[in-house]
């Protein structure tokens, strides 16, 4: 067996559509008009087509039970475009235990998106804050290694 996607079930299919493609910035692979699927392994499914696929059981908007998840390393920009769409945060920019930054959110019909920086910038973020490798692996959980190619990989991106 081969698992193919996640799918949410959204009312507008091509309001949500711009958000997923636009704002969080996913590939569309295949666009069935009721069913779209991205690149990332997700799809939408229109709500009235897919609630008939099910027999017409209900469908529930905002059950907090499922989420989406994104890395950005640009939070501070998406949560603005996010305030933009009038989108319903859960929090704004806070830093987990491990020291990520992430937001979360609802999109249009009440699924969770989270956004967080990659786990990469975290160590990086942390080592130009002064940690030493042993305190980042401490607080991140990633290898020594992993920090190790994240210092590289951001020290030599000149965008950052």
């Amino acid at each position: 067996m081969k698992f193919i996607c996640s799918l949410i079930v959204v009312e507008n299919i091509e309001k949500s559509r711009y958000l997923y493609e636009h704002i969080l910035k996913q590939s569309v692979t295949t666009d069935f008009g009721e069913n779209i699927a991205f690149a990332g392994g997700f799809a939408l499914h229109k709500k009235d087509h897919f609630q008939k696929l099910i027999g017409n059981h209900t469908i529930k908007n905002k059950s907090n039970n499922f989420e989406l998840y994104f890395e950005d390393d640009d939070l501070e920009k998406i949560e603005n475009q996010i305030k933009d769409e009038n989108l319903d945060f859960i929090h704004t920019i806070m830093e987990q235990p491990w020291k990520q930054k992430v937001i979360r959110f609802y999109d249009y019909d009440g699924n969770i998106i989270e956004i967080g920086e990659r786990m990469e910038h975290v160590a990086y973020r942390l080592f130009k804050e002064n940690k030493t490798i042993e305190e980042i692996v401490r607080i991140t959980y990633l290898s020594r290694e992993k920090i190790e190619e994240a210092i590289t990989e951001y020290t030599n991106d000149n965008t950052i």
